[in-house]
């Protein structure tokens, strides 16, 4: 669990003890059920990391609200966005290894992370991963009632794929921005889960070979998805 849910379960087991000296009762059971919902809300599963070369991996659980290409920093990128409901685990996972060339945050507004004007808008944390021969950029987006974008790496450091990174407490959404030339392995609707579903696959250069996952494909619920 991440600590943070400790904090808050703490309070409010300690708010229900002060309603309960003084003696209103009717008020107690809510304030445990929020107590309850808080500890089950910073869950932080385990999860099986996939060691496939190249292989991008979600920095978080949740629904895929958009797939696209889009010109970023001057150059076609694709784009894959995950909403992360209250239900989701909201831990969040570097998408690749690597090394974090860049960290900027961005004061914004507190838009439906749902909606397309909030991956430019809200408030975010924008990082820049660089490994295995590509650059990943990932944005932490605030939604609605998300106040609170967590990030505990800074520039310089090294993290492996599925590391946990940070978090965005309460409803938010999660971008990845990578090269377009990656085999896409996910679409619209899909439910991810951080850290182990893959969303995409990145060529690999190897010595004295061909680029690999570039161009791949694959054939997913009766679908042919092509980069």
């Amino acid at each position: 669990m991440v600590r943070d849910g400790y904090f808050y379960g703490a309070g409010c087991l300690l708010a229900a003890g002060v309603i309960a000296w003084l003696e209103a009762w009717p008020f107690v059971i809510p304030v445990l059920l929020l107590g309850a919902f808080c500890l089950w809300f910073f869950r932080d599963p385990e999860r099986q990391i996939p060691t496939l070369p190249g292989a991008v991996v979600s920095p978080g659980d949740g629904k895929v609200t958009d797939v696209s290409l889009l010109t970023a920093g001057g150059s076609p990128r694709h784009r894959i966005s995950i909403f992360l409901s209250v239900f989701d685990v909201h831990v969040n996972r570097s998408p690749i290894a690597g090394v974090i060339r860049d960290v900027r945050y961005q004061r914004g507004k507190f838009l439906n992370a749902m909606g397309a004007r909030s991956a430019e808008e809200n408030e975010q944390n924008i990082v820049t991963v660089e490994g295995e021969g590509s650059t990943v950029v990932f944005k932490q987006i605030a939604g609605v009632i998300a106040r609170r974008i967590v990030f505990n790496r800074k520039v310089g450091d090294t993290v492996a794929r599925g590391e946990r990174i940070g978090l965005i407490k309460f409803g938010s959404r999660v971008d990845v921005l990578f090269d377009r030339d990656a085999a896409i392995q996910v679409k619209l609707g899909d439910h991810v889960r951080g850290g182990t579903t893959v969303l995409a696959v990145l060529p690999v250069v190897q010595p004295d070979a061909q680029p690999v996952g570039a161009g791949a494909s694959r054939e997913r619920e009766g679908s042919t998805w092509k980069s």
